[in-house]
């Protein structure tokens, strides 16, 4: 660009790399470079973009355009996964509150496919919008997302809106595959204190989703990689407790590239050393990871009687929205339910659940992932169970029950 005449500003959130500096921009924006004095360090990356754009349109006066650019800011944010406190928070809670009236066709179109068109949250936005994103860049190509916000014409939108949803069905058929041999791979090391699994030509744009679950599903730290050409390029996903690039640092001998933070890392090795890779991890984790930090561990806000557990509950709890990472869902806890009913199975591994309390109160939960997070348990009507939920609200054809959604049930002590 540079020898083309072009000046060019950098923005980005991420750590800088303090041995080579930053790029020769005309300007890099980014909190977390040295002896910058911004305060809040934990903006996203479209954060810093939203940023940037607001001072200049400040320069211009066209400071009223600001909320249309907060909408996408807000939806980044979330998927970034970032922590929803300070600026954060600010940001998603005013973006979300206009996307249900936006005037973008792209935004419009994506937000039907996804059955958004009434209330946003940052569920809605995680769970529905995000990933309908995404998959555009991780099966496909990103631009066809630039395309959908960019189109001025609706049927254009639906069109584009209609393929990144088939997309994401395609992605998410792709995961649960990879998933599934990896689950099988792993459960031969299953003893291990780390988890690591390779595979010929697994997609690369679902590595990191795969070793996510694997992570979440064996309580371990987790890689994945995807082997091409005797070159695997690998996903991990870790535990609390547990630094991931801490503990690559530890095989740096063997990896030709490698990067990320405590919880999340990517990296670049020769297939052959793959077996050694496995075996160093596992040795590292053999001695800084105890057994406690192998137990997966649910924190209880609050335990709630049957007869507090009332669309008046899921109306609290909303005021403090938005939720997401730093800033979680109060998970309350009720003993003294049964099963009036067998559990309907959903969509082949979500479970449907209706309970009933001892003074007759009842209630209708899912379990996302039960058929799997289930496995051992006895779900039979009529015994007395505990469950662990965030409360939620299930609106049909203009009626709104209250619907509870498990994080987790052991039987009643």
């Amino acid at each position: 660009a540079a020898a083309n005449g072009l000046d060019v500003i950098v923005t980005d959130h991420h750590l800088s790399d303090e041995v080579r500096g930053n790029p020769p921009a005309v300007a890099v924006v980014n909190p977390n470079q040295p002896d910058c004095e911004y305060p809040d360090k934990h903006l996203a990356g479209v954060g810093v973009a939203f940023k940037l754009a607001h001072a200049l349109l400040l320069e211009i006066g066209r400071e009223d355009l600001m909320p249309s650019f907060l909408k996408i800011a807000a939806i980044g944010t979330i998927a970034d996964i970032m922590n929803l406190t300070g600026e954060n928070r600010s940001i998603v809670a005013l973006g979300l509150r206009d996307i249900p009236s936006t005037r973008n066709y792209g935004l419009k179109a994506l937000m039907e496919v996804s059955d958004c068109s009434s209330e946003m949250t940052s569920t809605h936005i995680g769970f529905r919008i995000a990933p309908r994103i995404n998959a555009a860049g991780r099966m496909d190509v990103a631009r066809h997302v630039v395309e959908l916000f960019e189109t001025d014409s609706f049927s254009e939108a639906r069109r584009i809106a209609e393929m990144l949803d088939k997309r994401n069905r395609e992605r998410q058929q792709m995961q649960q595959q990879i998933t599934e041999i990896a689950l099988t791979q792993a459960s031969e090391t299953a003893g291990d204190g780390f988890v690591v699994v390779a595979g010929e030509g697994w997609h690369r744009g679902v590595i990191g989703l795969a070793a996510s679950r694997i992570a979440e599903r064996l309580h371990r730290p987790t890689v994945v990689l995807s082997i091409e050409n005797g070159t695997a390029h690998g996903s991990g996903r870790s535990i609390p407790g547990f630094h991931l690039v801490n503990a690559l640092d530890s095989c740096s001998d063997l990896l030709e590239q490698y990067g990320g933070h405590a919880a999340a890392a990517g990296m670049k090795i020769s297939s052959e050393s793959i077996s050694l890779l496995r075996e160093r991890l596992c040795g590292y984790a053999g001695e800084t990871i105890t057994e406690d930090m192998l137990e997966p561990e649910l924190l209880i806000d609050a335990r709630v009687s049957a007869e507090t557990m009332t669309l008046h509950l899921h109306k609290e709890v909303s005021s403090l929205e938005p939720f997401g990472a730093g800033n979680r869902k109060p998970i309350f806890a009720t003993s003294g339910l049964r099963l009036r009913f067998e559990p309907t199975v959903m969509k082949e591994k979500h479970l449907k659940l209706y309970l009933e309390s001892g003074q007759g109160q009842r209630f209708e939960a899912v379990w996302w992932d039960g058929v799997n997070k289930g496995k051992g348990r006895t779900l039979l009507p009529g015994k007395s169970i505990e469950i662990a939920y965030t409360a939620d609200v299930n609106t049909w054809q203009g009626s709104s029950r209250l619907q509870l959604v498990v994080e987790d049930i052991k039987e009643d002590n």
